[in-house]
């Protein structure tokens, strides 16, 4: 190690006076190796403390040097090597420390928007279908005029189809999916729609008596007859067909009506 200025300082002074490291190490017992290390400034190899500082005080004492201005000049030596030695450590210490890879934090970022796009499709979703089942009913639930109690408990049930010779109502199929898929849809024989429809869009299409729908993924579809819900076209994971006509209506209000 490279001596500095308090190390130098202290040899001169002693070779000065022609005073050997034996002779102060006789005079003061001082071991020869620590008077080195003070020469030298070889901080490590000294015990430290107030032993540093005790050796320092009696070679002064010994050399006829003053004592306390001698200290003063090993307390600011030492002081810096205090600090360098510290700044290595801390150094060492913050290369030991991993940096945190760039991928982290933008795999993070992007990790949350895209949560945050699923919970916002999500609640939007779930909001169309509260609004569709929520709304009114066809005038088919239009009440009929009030009668006396006495004429409803002597008329007999009505009839779940339609009296003989009405028209049938006309039929509008609702058509969503969850996820994006083809869809195929046939109105009294005439192929009105076939394309893919993505998630969030709301198709309607219209017929006298008849629908045929044909979807791939026909557990992601959901179909509504003139405001009800129809079953499922197919298991989920294949494709399916179902054909519709007013007769599900029928079946769906038979099966609303049980107690």
């Amino acid at each position: 190690m490279a001596r500095g200025n308090f190390g130098e300082r202290l040899k001169r002074e002693r070779e000065l006076r022609e005073v050997t490291l034996e002779e102060i190490t006789q005079a003061t017992r001082i071991g020869p190796r620590f008077l080195e290390a003070l020469e030298n400034e070889e901080w490590e190899k000294l015990p430290g403390g107030v032993f540093n500082r005790g050796f320092v005080r009696s070679i002064a004492h010994y050399l006829g040097l003053g004592e306390e201005a001698f200290l003063a000049e090993y307390d600011l030596a030492y002081g810096i090597h205090a600090d360098q030695l510290a700044q290595k450590h801390a150094q060492k210490f913050e290369e030991r420390i991993p940096q945190t890879p760039w991928w982290v934090p933008a795999a993070m970022v992007g990790g949350i928007l895209l949560l945050a796009t699923a919970l916002i499709f999500g609640a939007v979703y779930s909001w169309r279908r509260f609004v569709r089942h929520s709304t009114p009913k066809p005038a088919a639930n239009i009440a009929a005029p009030a009668v006396n109690s006495s004429t409803l408990a002597s008329a007999s049930p009505l009839p779940a189809s339609n009296p003989p010779g009405a028209a049938a109502s006309p039929l509008d199929l609702s058509v969503s999916v969850s996820t994006m898929t083809r869809v195929r849809v046939q109105a009294d024989g005439t192929l009105l729609f076939e394309e893919s429809i993505r998630p969030g869009e709301n198709r309607h299409f219209p017929a006298k008596t008849e629908f045929v729908v044909s979807a791939a993924g026909s557990s992601a579809v959901l179909l509504e007859l003139n405001g009800e819900a129809m079953p499922p076209i197919g298991a989920p994971g294949t494709s399916g067909t179902i054909t519709l006509t007013g007769k599900n209506l029928r079946q769906v209000s038979g099966g609303n009506s049980q107690p």
